[in-house]
């Protein structure tokens, strides 16, 4: 040690610069928190559930079971984006999944409604100030929009997922047919991505916000 200031040069004890490695010591203290919270994808998926709680719990008047919606919201929205990768499975254009979806929500709610609140719903097979001898035909039609309304969810998810698919596959069959227009081509195919992208969202949306308004007649 030449001098005092020499014990705090790296390269006192060891040739290779192995006294460095002590800089990162501190980070391994540091809980894995302070890097997963502030990061972009956590923020946006935080405003995206506050802005969605913020228009269920008017609906359902419970936390907890808008976050079941947040959670079926965001489920939805990956299956949409993700069939818009090539060669990678849309599970939410096919009856199988969406009827999975629908079909035990809807009779979760049937059952909870006529066990705990019949009244209510023998109420609503009858709108408010419909005349007398119009009645029986109203309850024959709320009964049936009520008992369709999963097959409505799924297939209005399924047609919705399938008719752009189809469209994208057929204007890309017909790319080695074109010469001079597959740059016409192109920009029909980014057009159409960029509108399969609104409907992944807006679908997902729909598809959310009548099951919770579904869940608000039971009540």
């Amino acid at each position: 040690m030449s001098n005092l200031f020499s014990s705090f040069d790296p390269s006192t004890s060891f040739n290779l610069s192995l006294n460095w490695l002590s800089s990162m010591i501190g980070v391994l203290i540091i809980p894995m928190s302070f890097w997963l919270i502030p990061n972009r994808l956590s923020i946006l998926f935080n405003k995206i559930s506050l802005t969605l709680h913020s228009e269920f719990k008017i609906l359902t008047k419970n936390y907890s079971n808008s976050l079941i919606f947040i959670a079926l919201f965001f489920f939805i929205l990956m299956n949409n984006f993700l069939g818009l990768f090539p060669y990678i499975f849309t599970s939410s254009s096919h009856l199988t999944l969406t009827l999975i979806l629908a079909l035990p929500l809807w009779l979760s709610f049937m059952i909870f409604g006529w066990i705990m609140n019949s009244y209510h719903m023998f109420a609503h097979l009858v709108p408010q100030g419909t005349p007398p001898i119009l009645m029986p035909f109203m309850v024959c039609i709320e009964t049936i929009s009520n008992i369709i309304r999963p097959g409505t969810l799924a297939i209005r998810l399924t047609a919705n997922m399938i008719a752009g698919h189809m469209l994208m596959t057929l204007l890309g069959n017909t790319g080695p047919f074109l010469n001079y227009m597959i740059f016409i081509l192109l920009i029909t195919q980014i057009l159409l991505i960029m509108l399969e992208s609104a409907v992944a969202i807006i679908q997902s949306y729909v598809f959310t916000i009548l099951s919770t308004l579904y869940s608000s007649e039971v009540k």
